[in-house]
């Protein structure tokens, strides 16, 4: 299906790996210029170089920047001054008891996941609000709505951007613009899949096997018993941020594979 965005610039925050760069990715299929970020300028090549071979007909930029610091946000902005679809995708996570939490991991996690993005939205919707089209995406969590209690800085950040996307919306009245959030549930990232290669290393089992074993043992709440692929994720960003997904304005979307047991 040909979702219209031929020829559309797209800034994907985080995309040089996980659900970043299969979202990338997917809108590169679609003719998609897209602006490739990462901290590390030697992987941001790499990623750009990867998409480039297998769709030459697209423009992949360099958007390499630690989008936390402010100094190197304000040169992307001289860089790149707009762009049509805005996916605030990156974002730091880890396991930790709430004992352990400090001040300084609370600060850290607001500023990566929540400023950040707040940040590059305030720059850049202004320009689509003019143009009348504009697509803005944050990615959030299952952990937004169902904290599993075992990441609470985690969650609270995704519950927040839950918030400030709806917030937001409500500026895009009577426009072609429009700022959703998508909530994955557990993905196999490539960090996901080292970790069950590691738990199963003494078993002679495929991943498939490896997978399945994980998920019954740590996830039995999951419905479709195996993690997400960040390229399905990939597909459904590029559906929101399509013209014919133009009738979302501030919706929380789930793709969780059944972890959240509520109705809505």
């Amino acid at each position: 299906m040909d979702m219209g965005l031929n020829g559309k610039t797209a800034l994907v925050t985080g995309s040089t790996k996980g659900i970043g760069k299969a979202i990338a990715i997917e809108l590169a299929k679609e003719g998609v210029n897209v602006l490739i970020n990462g901290r590390n300028n030697e992987e941001v090549e790499r990623v750009i170089n990867e998409i480039k071979s297998a769709f030459p007909d697209t423009a992949l930029l360099n958007a390499a920047a630690d989008l936390v610091d402010r100094d190197q946000r304000e040169a992307l902005f001289e860089t790149y001054p707009s762009v049509d679809i805005l996916i605030n995708n990156m974002g730091i996570y880890e396991i930790m008891s709430y004992e352990d939490v400090d001040d300084e991991v609370w600060n850290k996690y607001f500023q990566t996941n929540v400023l950040a993005a707040n940040a590059l939205t305030k720059f850049y919707l202004p320009g689509m609000l003019k143009c009348d089209f504009g697509r803005i995406l944050f990615i959030a969590s299952e952990e937004a709505v169902m904290p599993s209690g075992q990441m609470p800085q985690y969650a609270m950040t995704k519950s927040m951007l839950l918030s400030l996307s709806r917030s937001l919306s409500h500026l895009t009245k009577g426009t072609e613009v429009t700022v959703n959030t998508i909530m994955p549930g557990p993905t196999l990232s490539e960090n996901v899949q080292q970790i069950i290669e590691g738990v199963y290393a003494d078993e002679q089992m495929t991943f498939a096997q490896k997978e399945k074993a994980f998920m019954a043992a740590n996830l039995p709440q999951s419905e479709i018993q195996r993690f997400i692929r960040p390229s399905e994720i990939g597909r459904l960003a590029t559906f929101v941020c399509s013209p014919y997904a133009s009738a979302f304005k501030g919706s929380p979307i789930r793709m969780d594979g059944g972890m959240v047991p509520t109705i809505i």
